[in-house]
């Protein structure tokens, strides 16, 4: 196999968590302890070197998921650094797809919290094998055990503890490496760039030794011979517990979790060896398996620079210097400066002009990307995020990335005359990049609409227009994106005849209607004989139905939740054509649903807040003055948790509402549960 030795030391991971659980702080460390950066960048100063958006060293948030390589121990380790606020989801989506493993981060005082809980289960959807990292051990209310009892309960997932805190809180002195049986502490005078390992102290010995046994006890049966090792000594040596610790691993067994405190410079090393020791390589993980689209069947390719060429591409940024970069995640072959390669999405040729490896905000350029990298390139013409690359000659089409649909909008137009178009070109660029953020045009008023994922969502991007484009834009209050559905069945037949450029078009079609159950989204289906109408028009009816179904109903919103079925119709050999059964099945649409009780849906939001227990009681009547829904309360040592679900019609100002009421001191997240009927 070409490169196998290189690509058994590559690790493509990502580093993914709840807002504020310390990402980006923790991977600072990881930069400086692996020699990339000479200083150590900290959020709260601004000069975090993960966060190269300006916006981002504003605000203290990851929202772009960068993307950068360090080497550690002979291992190169390419770290994409994702966002935890679930505005920003979709980067968190887009980046798992593309990832061999992960590192998830916990909060030591708050142990699951929502967004972790959700990036967790989307970790479980594309099989990344992960590691756990508690940290935070040294805040007021820090719990290692309680945030293991929620992991079990919450995650369903089987802890595989390797280290243990000594003390917590402003007594966390360091850990006890269950598999050494050692301590580690860390030295302050270096920024923990030393540390030492020491012997474990009398009053820990039995709980340490406790740990260990049920840790073996896990982890002992991947291996029948090292399970028989065990089963006659009582005990293994170092190098065969790391095998089974990393056994149960890749096989989505069990999870390792590592403890520290990253802004003390405390368990940040460990963990970067559990990451080469434990995550796997691109050679262990299974061939990537898509569609050839000419033979429509599934296919595999394996990990191999000598494979015919496939990669897909997982995000897109525009950079000032540069212009439009494109991170692509190479599964089989290489690809070479130089090369054409083939669009499966697009069905079109891209050349490739220059790649380059991205450290952040510092880029190099290399000749290739082989077989299981991650890296960019610069200025392709047509490709978006999702579409796959290949072989013109081998052509294989990778499993799609699917966004969630936006909830939120606002009307924006250029403060200047005569730059509309410019504007229009930065929406379109800004869109490009994020498949959650939408642009179109109200027909009725020449409005250009942008839609997103929630108001920070949509306050970055227009922040963005002003800076990056230096295109000064008014923005409208935030408008609920709204959806149609219908409550009952109904049926509608349209005989639609026009002569269009001297040419007579018709088209006959009967259509049937009918409620789906909610979030199951739309659905055709074609019941129609081949006499009535032909199999090769059900396409231009489809096409028709579909349209009117983005038009929507009565008030102009999408629709969602709807069966439509063609039950009949009619054909001319002479006259009928796809112009003709489009108009016939858009109007039949909009007719039938017309008939079938048409409803608005809104949407209802998941809403956690996390608050002093002071003001729980103000917080619990203000969520149902708005008409929210308490669904629980849970207290813990510090905080209260209160989880909702609200309307997001009446979460407009909440952030201000919520820190006037805990004078600063109670946060929330927000997502998006469902579309429920419009009270």
């Amino acid at each position: 196999m070409a490169g196998e030795g290189a690509k058994d030391h590559l690790r493509n991971i990502g580093i993914i968590a709840h807002i504020d659980a310390g990402k980006t702080t923790t991977t600072e460390r990881i930069l400086y302890y692996t020699g990339l950066s000479h200083r150590i960048g900290e959020v709260d100063d601004g000069q975090a070197i993960m966060d190269w958006m300006e916006q981002e060293q504003e605000r203290g948030i990851t929202i772009t998921a960068a993307s950068i390589s360090c080497i550690w121990k002979a291992h190169t380790i390419n770290i994409i650094d994702t966002p935890g606020h679930v505005d920003f989801t979709a980067e968190v989506e887009r980046s798992l797809r593309v990832l061999d493993g992960a590192v998830v981060i916990f909060d030591a005082v708050n142990g699951v919290e929502p967004q972790s809980e959700t990036v967790w289960h989307q970790a479980d959807k594309y099989m990344v094998p992960r590691l756990a990292y508690i940290n935070k051990m040294d805040r007021i209310g820090a719990d290692f055990w309680g945030s293991i009892k929620m992991m079990e309960k919450k995650l369903g997932t089987n802890p595989l503890i390797l280290q243990i805190p000594m003390g917590s809180e402003e007594y966390f002195k360091g850990i006890i490496d269950l598999i050494k049986m050692k301590t580690i502490r860390w030295n302050e005078d270096d920024l923990g760039l030393t540390y030492t390992y020491h012997d474990i102290p009398d009053e820990l010995i039995d709980e340490a030794q406790k740990c260990r046994t049920e840790l073996l006890d896990k982890i002992a049966e991947e291996d029948d011979e090292l399970l028989e090792k065990y089963l006659e000594q009582g005990d293994l040596e170092e190098t065969a517990i790391i095998k089974l610790v990393k056994l149960t691993t890749i096989k989505y067994r069990g999870v390792p979790v590592y403890c520290g405190a990253s802004l003390k410079n405390m368990g940040v090393q460990p963990l970067i060896d559990g990451i080469v020791d434990f995550l796997p390589s691109p050679v262990e993980i299974p061939p990537v398996k898509g569609i050839n689209p000419k033979t429509e069947k599934e296919e595999e390719r394996i990990c191999d620079d000598d494979e015919p060429f496939s990669a897909l591409t997982f995000k897109l940024q525009n950079d000032i210097q540069a212009g439009l970069l494109s991170y692509i995640r190479v599964y089989s072959g290489l690809i070479k400066n130089g090369m054409a390669v083939y669009n499966v999405n697009r069905k079109k040729r891209e050349r490739i002009n220059r790649i380059i490896k991205l450290y952040s905000h510092r880029m190099e350029n290399t000749d290739a990307i082989c077989a299981g990298d991650i890296g960019v390139i610069v200025g392709l013409k047509i490709t978006n995020t999702g579409d796959t690359l290949c072989n013109e000659g081998k052509q294989i089409l990778l499993e799609n990335l699917i966004f969630p649909e936006p909830v939120i909008s606002i009307a924006i137009e250029p403060k200047r005359s005569g730059e509309q178009e410019k504007l229009e070109n930065a929406l379109t660029r800004l869109s490009r990049e994020d498949p959650t953020f939408r642009v179109k045009t109200n027909e009725e008023t020449g409005q250009i609409i942008i839609s997103g994922m929630g108001e920070l969502h949509l306050d970055v991007l227009t922040t963005r227009l002003l800076k990056e484009f230096h295109m000064d834009a008014s923005v409208g209050k935030p408008q609920v994106v709204y959806r149609e559905t219908i409550t009952k069945e109904a049926r509608s037949e349209i005989k639609f005849q026009r002569q269009i450029a001297g040419k007579e078009h018709t088209g006959h079609v009967m259509l049937f209607v009918h409620p789906l159950q909610r979030g199951k989204g739309n659905l055709f289906k074609n019941r129609a004989k081949e006499t009535e109408v032909p199999s090769g028009f059900v396409e231009s009816v489809k096409k028709g139905v579909f349209f009117a179904m983005e038009r929507g109903i009565t008030a102009g919103y999408p629709v969602t939740d709807v069966l439509a079925a063609l039950e009949g119709g009619s054909f001319n050999p002479t006259t009928s054509s796809e112009i003709g059964y489009t108009s016939a099945a858009s109007h039949a649409f909009d007719e039938a649903c017309s008939k079938a009780g048409g409803i608005l849906l809104e949407p209802y939001m998941f809403v956690e807040v996390t608050t002093p227990r002071d003001f729980v009681g103000d917080i619990i009547g203000d969520l149902n003055s708005r008409g929210g829904n308490i669904l629980h309360i849970e207290s813990r040592q510090v905080v209260d948790k209160i989880d909702a679900t609200i309307s997001l019609s009446k979460m407009f100002g909440y952030t201000t509402d919520l820190r006037s009421m805990s004078q600063g001191r109670a946060t929330f997240t927000m997502e998006f549960y469902h579309f429920a009927p419009k009270k």
